[in-house]
């Protein structure tokens, strides 16, 4: 089966990818630097000619409100035409666990822009919604970084493992779509600021971390339930104790 993965070179695509043709399907990287631009047109309905799935894994390259929009709602619209010339049978995106409950989040709001486009369209599809990944945790520090103090919200997250999202979407694209959502989360709840104190110590860095409130993350503050998952959702294997043995610095 011929499965395209738009963004196909990032952090879960390059898996997603290695996934499928492990086992025996035609999995195709598409992106930018593999000349396929979901902005511009550019080199999309020869990508798709001939696919049956399209995995979506594209992702904005700025976290600004109206950017982020302009990029899902252009990119989203872009791939679902040409999906629907090519006769795709099945369109899988991955969007965020929550984006529905932080309306302050001008990201956010972007994800479920994506996903209203995909519900509009004619194509069967499945959304998979994923909490935050392990993966971000250094490059969420670094933002929230203030002197030689992290301020992150005091509420719970869900992180899940890149490799472990890799293997849910795998196993989407092989299967028959739902034409709804689900839910992908870690197997551990972690309060915000002892997974950032967690992840900092086990690199030897020695920024003090704080939980604040109204400390905001991607534009919004957070509940406990704001972006952790609701109780039917598929959970990967990968605990933080776990993740941090493979990837420490």
């Amino acid at each position: 089966m011929k499965i395209v993965v738009i963004g196909g070179t990032g952090l879960i695509g390059r898996q997603v990818v290695e996934n499928l043709r492990a086992q025996g399907h035609e999995a195709v990287p598409a992106s930018p630097n593999t000349g396929v631009n979901t902005i511009t047109g550019e080199g999309l309905d020869a990508a798709l000619a001939g696919a049956q799935v399209v995995v979506d894994l594209a992702n904005s390259p700025s976290f600004e409100d109206a950017a982020a929009l302009e990029f899902f709602e252009t990119s989203g619209q872009n791939l679902l035409e040409a999906e629907e010339n090519a006769g795709v049978a099945h369109h899988v995106a991955l969007t965020i666990v929550g984006a529905d409950r932080v309306p302050d989040s001008g990201y956010m709001r972007a994800k479920l822009a994506q996903e209203a486009l995909i519900e509009k369209a004619s194509r069967p599809y499945t959304i998979v919604r994923s909490t935050q990944f392990f993966e971000f945790m250094r490059a969420t520090a670094d933002a929230a970084t203030d002197g030689d103090t992290v301020r992150v919200p005091a509420a719970n997250l869900q992180p899940i493992a890149a490799k472990d999202v890799a293997a849910a979407v795998t196993e989407v694209a092989v299967s028959d779509p739902v034409n709804g959502v689900f839910e992908i989360a870690g197997p551990e709840k972690i309060k915000f600021p002892e997974l950032i104190r967690r992840v900092l110590a086990a690199d030897n860095d020695p920024r003090k971390v704080v939980g604040e409130q109204h400390a905001r993350y991607f534009g919004t503050e957070l509940t406990d339930t704001s972006i952790t998952s609701g109780p039917d959702a598929r959970l990967g294997k990968t605990t933080l104790a776990e993740w941090l043995a493979q990837h420490h610095k």
